[in-house]
């Protein structure tokens, strides 16, 4: 296997800090990478406890696997949002802790071939799990523009979509991640370019991956496998997903909107735990400028008091 090198975990002294309740539960890293969280979370944790890694890319598993040697720890290839039927169903209601940091790897944005990065030329491709049949190639020329547009706007947040996509559709078919690029170059001009290159990427992947569909199907779901008292905490990296997360944690629903009972009582599974938001320390974004957009939030399983 190729060398991989994964970047230091963001956050990583916070998250254990915040996660771990009870040093002989049970935790699941719902995205494990090179596995940098989970060996911080073994190293807090009791010879009693577990953690289970999942993970839909097998280039994380295979680096995970061979860097964590424990007895403890139990790789699962999938996607976390199925976290309820990868992992045992003995597990339901007695999972001490779950992470979830979203988004993509140092290593897929540095691996060209990958498709992730607009910095590397590669081919449009930019699936977490390869025997996916969605790739980035299929969304940038087989989509309507009405469509790609739509996807540039709600998950880019990017102004000039509509032009863009313009220059998608003169340029198809577009096979490398240099082609998408300069289909945005040819819009956006200066300063801004990078911005804007990002955005689109971001938008493309989070359509591939279906990201923001996978995190609401993990939201609901960890609902069911949390111990009461347990906790969940999400690390995102743009305003969509964190906004999820703040609503769920608040609400338990993704409106954000808290319902009550006939008593007007709050129906909620969640509690967001304080400090409502974690955010890097100036060191850590000097060391790792990736770190600088990281959001972490924090829920517990609120803890049902019997009549």
């Amino acid at each position: 296997m190729q060398h991989i090198t994964y970047h230091d975990p963001v956050l990583c002294k916070e998250t254990v800090d915040v996660l771990i309740t009870d040093p002989n539960g049970i935790y699941i890293d719902g995205t494990l990478g090179g596995g940098g969280h989970t060996t911080a979370l073994l190293q807090h944790l009791s010879e009693k406890a577990q953690v289970y890694g999942i993970d839909q890319d097998d280039d994380a598993l295979k680096t995970a696997t061979q860097r964590i040697n424990d007895q403890r720890f139990k790789a699962v290839k999938g996607n976390f949002g199925y976290m309820d039927v990868l992992l045992p169903s003995s597990l339901k209601g007695k999972i001490t802790g779950i992470l979830l940091d979203i988004g993509v790897s140092s290593y897929q944005i540095d691996e060209g071939s990958r498709g992730f990065s607009f910095r590397e030329d590669g081919p449009l491709d930019m699936r977490m799990d390869p025997r996916s049949p969605l790739s980035a190639a299929v969304v940038v020329n087989n989509y309507d523009p009405a469509e790609l547009t739509r996807i540039l706007f709600a998950y880019g947040e990017e102004r000039f979509s509509r032009k863009i996509t313009e220059a998608i559709v003169n340029r198809r078919p577009v096979e490398t991640t240099a082609g998408l690029r300069a289909a945005v170059e040819a819009v956006v001009k200066g300063p801004h370019v990078n911005k804007s290159l990002a955005r689109v990427f971001q938008a493309i992947r989070i359509e591939v991956n279906q990201e923001l569909d996978m995190l609401r199907l993990a939201l609901e779901k960890s609902v069911s496998m949390l111990a009461e008292g347990g906790r969940i905490a999400v690390m995102s990296y743009h305003s969509l997903e964190d906004r999820l997360v703040k609503h769920f944690f608040r609400s338990g629903n993704m409106d954000g909107i808290i319902e009550k009972d006939f008593y007007g009582h709050d129906i909620r599974p969640l509690e967001p735990v304080k400090p409502a938001l974690i955010t890097p320390s100036e060191e850590e974004i000097h060391r790792n400028p990736r770190a600088r957009s990281a959001r972490l939030r924090v829920a517990q399983r609120i803890v049902e008091v019997k009549s």
